[in-house]
């Protein structure tokens, strides 16, 4: 998959409300084809239960965990700018 198509997949997984944040860096991502789960490692790796993932190390599913954590960050940013 190209990067601008998985970074497009990524973003509507995120504008849609379907990345799910648990506890303890692991996520729930609900994705065209099933419900994944995207942990977070103890060095801050994301990995993925999709099989995209599992054969060429990213996807879709980890992009947009990594896009909603950002979006958060700069939230909690801004509100304690103010």
């Amino acid at each position: 998959m190209r990067i601008d198509r998985l970074f497009e997949k990524a973003e509507r997984l995120v504008a849609s409300g379907r990345v799910e944040s648990l506890s303890g860096g692991v996520y729930n991502v609900v994705g065209d084809h099933g419900t994944y789960t995207v942990v977070q490692d103890y060095t801050g790796k994301l990995n993925c239960s999709c099989p995209g993932f599992l054969q060429k190390s990213k996807c879709s599913h980890v992009t947009a965990v990594m896009l909603l954590t950002k979006m958060k960050r700069r939230r909690k940013t801004r509100q304690t700018k103010f």
